[in-house]
């Protein structure tokens, strides 16, 4: 046993079960049978790629512990589901029969740091990661007794190739090898433009799993990331693979993350504090094959903290998400903010070379961000035009009913649409914000770049919250209309005052993300009032509470307001500095009505 060969420290899916009545563990080992029946078949090589904090380690070491000889997996496994009926005959078929090459390339890329800082490490030949990473394999099988007698017996002792050696081992024992290699893409993100290095790494890869000689080393190979297989071309240069990632997830979408009925199951523990649609709201969105599924980190880490928000802040990704727009491909600036405020993009994955150089055009910016998990995708439906159906998105204020008249907007994505439906469709996927933890995220990120404020959206903004703090009804109008007709609103069926309640959440949201923070629904007075905003600091800014009607006037809104007497619960706190605002939308004129009042 070793950190390579059989490791059985630090393991997370067995400390999860050990604590599994204590903490959240949700119950994934399902997932081994499937994988199990591909084993010294023609299909024992996979690649499954999430964004970070997926679960991409915890299933690995998942699969570690059931295989590895280093494991007595009956004392791990028992009691979970991969012992229930339908996986009886096969659970201790494969329970702790290999040798695995367990490959951290995280923990390979720190020791190899070391190495290359401390001269009397050095070895002759050892001059990249690459060269590092199959001497330390070679090493830990030299250390292993029955591989070192076994090699100590062929020709060119220590000077073993990796494949040779493999080859010596399982030619003499008649086994096979199982080789699970976690963040496999690391050369492709942290030495993004070392070429000569990726091309040393994939070399390597393809002598292990391309050549009939390395096949024949291996019962399972399974490669674990961020990023797809790396494209050489249009072909992928490890194409035997079966590879599974956010671009095209079937069918092992809902092994990795947590579902809906698996939240279901975890608010009804004691230690949750936080509701279903608190959870939902902020950490679903990712529709995989129709399967909503949720940041399984970030579920945790709301849990344990006892409060929803973005875990995403301060990850090295995010630095990468700023180079990206900032490459401004055909205006994706202002794509960015309209799918930040809730507008759906069509996007082409096809070209896409699944790295973080290769970047031609906006289809790759937006492929890069599904992968990296700032962007949900799904793939469009091909009798359907308008790709803002509520079944299929994220969007609580999405009202059902009449469309909207086509604007030029409508127009070409019904257009991409057709192109969709024709040969080559494939690789059609539609683009989206997936919740409210992505939509911080990147609202942080957008508002630290310098051309933030030059922005005509966040302009709008700033003038739409401006007029309603000035009380100028008529401007505010005027700028409810503007966001109206905007890409991000118009696509949305307007026929209720639901859908007008998003189209004024939309147009404030640059204006009001650091000073205010908004409720729907809030209860307050003799019942509830549409939308609240709240200043985060009391006595900088006043509280304004809206009332939104749909065909009858801005007048009835205003009076509902006192009436209910929706401002009671809020007037100690604020020492009457509010604003009521009463918003109209009159179907048949097709123009918004606004009024505004001081409360006296």
């Amino acid at each position: 046993m070793g950190s390579i060969l059989n490791p059985v420290d630090n393991n997370s899916f067995v400390e999860l079960v050990t604590f599994k009545n204590e903490d959240i563990f949700v119950d994934k080992t399902d997932f081994i049978p499937k994988i199990s029946a591909k084993i010294n078949g023609n299909k024992r090589l996979f690649a499954v790629t999430r964004p970070r904090r997926f679960g991409k380690t915890v299933t690995a070491h998942m699969l570690l512990a059931y295989y590895s000889k280093a494991y007595a997996g009956q004392n791990i496994f028992d009691t979970l589901k991969i012992t229930n009926k339908e996986n009886k005959d096969s659970y201790t078929k494969h329970l702790n029969k290999y040798d695995v090459i367990y490959i951290d390339m995280n923990s390979i890329r720190d020791k190899y740091n070391e190495y290359i800082e401390d001269e009397d490490l050095h070895i002759k030949g050892i001059n990249t990661l690459v060269d590092y990473l199959k001497y330390r394999i070679v090493k830990e099988l030299k250390e292993n007794k029955e591989y070192a007698l076994l090699l100590s017996k062929s020709e060119d002792v220590g000077k073993k190739s990796l494949l040779s050696a493999l080859q010596v081992i399982c030619r003499s024992t008649k086994e096979r090898f199982i080789l699970i290699m976690d963040e496999w893409d690391l050369v492709y993100r942290d030495y993004r433009d070392d070429i000569q290095l990726q091309k040393e790494f994939i070399a390597l890869l393809r002598s292990l799993f391309k050549s009939d000689e390395g096949l024949a080393c291996f019962s399972l190979a399974y490669l674990t990331g961020i990023l797809p297989i790396k494209k050489y071309n249009s072909q992928s240069a490890l194409n035997n693979f079966n590879e599974y990632n956010m671009l095209r997830p079937v069918p092992y979408e809902e092994f990795f993350g947590f579902t809906e009925e698996e939240i279901s199951e975890i608010v009804k523990l004691p230690q949750c504090k936080i509701s279903h649609q608190e959870l939902k709201e902020w950490y679903e969105g990712y529709k995989l094959n129709g399967k909503n599924i949720y940041n399984p980190n970030s579920v945790v880490s709301a849990i344990s903290d006892g409060i929803c928000q973005s875990y995403w802040s301060g990850t090295s990704s995010n630095e990468e998400v700023v180079r990206l727009i900032n490459m401004n491909f055909d205006g994706i600036k202002e794509d960015i903010l309209n799918l930040i405020e809730g507008k759906e993009l069509s996007f082409n994955c096809g070209r896409f070379q699944n790295d973080m150089v290769s970047i031609k055009s906006e289809d790759d910016v937006i492929s890069l961000l599904v992968c990296l998990g700032y962007l949900g995708c799904k793939i469009p439906k091909a009798d359907n035009t308008d790709y803002d159906q509520s079944a299929d998105k994220k969007t609580k204020n999405t009202a059902q009913g009449e469309v909207a008249e086509q604007t030029t907007e409508q127009k070409i994505r019904i257009d991409q649409d057709e192109q969709a439906k024709s040969v080559g469709s494939k690789n059609r996927r539609i683009a989206y914000v997936p919740n409210a933890e992505i939509k911080s995220a990147l609202m942080d990120i957008i508002k630290e770049q310098d051309w933030y404020e030059r922005m005509d959206t966040i302009k709008r903004s700033e003038n739409l919250l401006k007029a309603i703090k000035s009380l100028d009804g008529n401007k505010t109008a005027e700028l409810i209309q503007e966001v109206h007709n905007s890409p991000s609103v118009s696509i949305y069926d307007y026929n209720s005052e639901s859908a007008l309640t998003f189209c004024v959440i939309t147009g404030l949201l640059w204006s009001t993300l650091d000073d205010y923070d908004y409720h729907r629904e809030d209860q307050s007075g003799k019942g509830r009032v549409d939308l609240v905003y709240e200043p985060t600091v009391r006595g900088s800014d006043p509280l304004i509470l809206i009332e939104f009607k749909f065909g009858e006037s801005a007048e009835t809104a205003i009076q509902q307001i006192k009436t209910q007497e929706y401002y009671m619960r809020y007037t100690k706190k604020y020492t009457r500095n509010i604003i009521l605002v009463g918003i109209n939308y009159d179907p048949k004129t097709k123009e918004h009505q606004c009024l505004i009042e001081k409360l006296d």
